[in-house]
């Protein structure tokens, strides 16, 4: 057996990475850039650090801002219109996991248009082409959507979400700086840098998971377990730490997969709007918990990481207790809510089906019933 590890071509990081964007365009040659950002970034002058580079250097660029949170088939529709009509050769994506994820699918149906139904990239795609050349310049630390091969749409008309994973939808480059990231609010801190641990410890206890995605993974949660409360309160360095740990994180989940707390999520974002983040957050000690005794010896290290003392003198339930209890304790100081009100018992079926239909559902290490995950939905009403 073999495994396949995709990463970006190239990856910029740190305080100041935004300045390679412009020499990386000249330098490949590329004459008529999409800028895909959303209208609250260009509001609060997030984007423009960008798009004041891309002036100074003349760069000749045309903005696309009709994204969503959970952006939609009708976003991508959009921009892929928006694209052909000034027949960009690049994007430029700017933001969080919606910019990115639209910016993906748009690149992806330009230069594969049989999947313009949008629909049909649904799962493992079978696209011929990669996507037209994406730099993706993440805003907010958590998504990884910079450096993986998913993106997820929305689709308004059928109330659900899909996932899309396709080895032509990498950016070519990931500029990970951030001074991008420093106006976020505090609560979307707490949601992306939960999402980004959700990304760690799934993809660290996902059925595919292998030593190399390992080391990402538990290097990840490191980093997350040190440094998200202080990121949460504004403290310079934390916020440069979670820049990084969502980075490597996204390293790893893209290459192995995720699972159902994923699955769940997108559920909850498609019925109610729930943010991405948030969900994943709020269902993190429930599916460690549903998951506990199919994963081995991985919650010892987790709670290792996290600071626990005494792990090694500790059975095998007391330290699978503590690496929860982490979590728990985590999720707790950083502010997430522990109950997602929007849920409706009439809904709570419905809920549970989609979840298991979800392409991160297959990744999960233990089988779910349909009764486990209506129970596990319950939790949290």
């Amino acid at each position: 057996m073999s495994n396949r590890f995709m990463l970006n071509e190239t990856s910029y990081h740190g305080k100041g990475a935004i300045l390679n964007v412009v020499p990386e365009i000249l330098a490949r040659g590329f004459k008529r850039i999409l800028v895909c950002t959303d209208e609250s970034l260009v509001r609060f002058g997030v984007s423009k650090k960008v798009t004041d580079l891309l002036d100074e250097g003349k760069i000749n660029y045309e903005m696309f801002t009709e994204i969503k949170p959970n952006p939609t088939i009708e976003n991508v529709l959009a921009g892929v219109k928006k694209a052909e009509d000034f027949k960009a050769d690049a994007i430029v994506a700017i933001g969080g996991g919606s910019s990115m994820d639209t910016a993906k699918a748009i690149g992806i149906i330009i230069n594969n248009p049989e999947f313009r139904d949008v629909r049909s990239l649904e799962g493992v795609a079978p696209t011929k082409k990669p996507c037209l050349p994406i730099i993706a310049i993440p805003t907010t630390a958590g998504t990884a959507a910079e450096v993986t091969i998913n993106y997820v749409i929305t689709d308004v008309q059928k109330k659900r979400k899909f996932v899309c994973v396709d080895v032509h939808d990498m950016p070519i480059i990931a500029v990970v700086d951030p001074d991008m990231m420093a106006s976020m609010p505090k609560s979307l801190k707490a949601f992306t840098g939960m999402d980004a641990l959700t990304h760690a410890i799934e993809g660290y206890t996902t059925r595919a998971a292998w030593e190399m995605s390992d080391m990402f993974h538990i290097k990840a949660i490191e980093l997350i377990a040190k440094n998200l409360r202080d990121s949460v309160a504004g403290n310079e360095k934390g916020g440069e730490n979670m820049a990084l740990a969502q980075y490597i994180a996204g390293m790893g989940f893209s290459n192995v997969g995720l699972g159902i707390d994923h699955a769940m999520a997108h559920t909850l974002s498609a019925y109610y709007d729930v943010p991405h983040g948030k969900a994943c957050a709020m269902l993190l000690p429930i599916s460690m918990e549903f998951n506990r005794d199919y994963t081995g010896e991985k919650y010892r290290e987790i709670a290792r990481v996290f600071g626990v003392k005494g792990v090694d003198e500790m059975s095998q339930e007391e330290y699978r207790d503590a690496a929860i209890n982490a979590v728990k304790q985590l999720s707790i100081d950083v502010g997430i809510p522990t109950k997602c009100e929007e849920i409706k018992e009439e809904d709570v079926n419905a809920l549970a089906d989609d979840a298991l239909k979800d392409a991160c559902y297959p990744g999960n290490p233990r089988e779910a019933t349909h009764e486990q995950v209506v129970a596990m939905f319950r939790k949290l009403m």
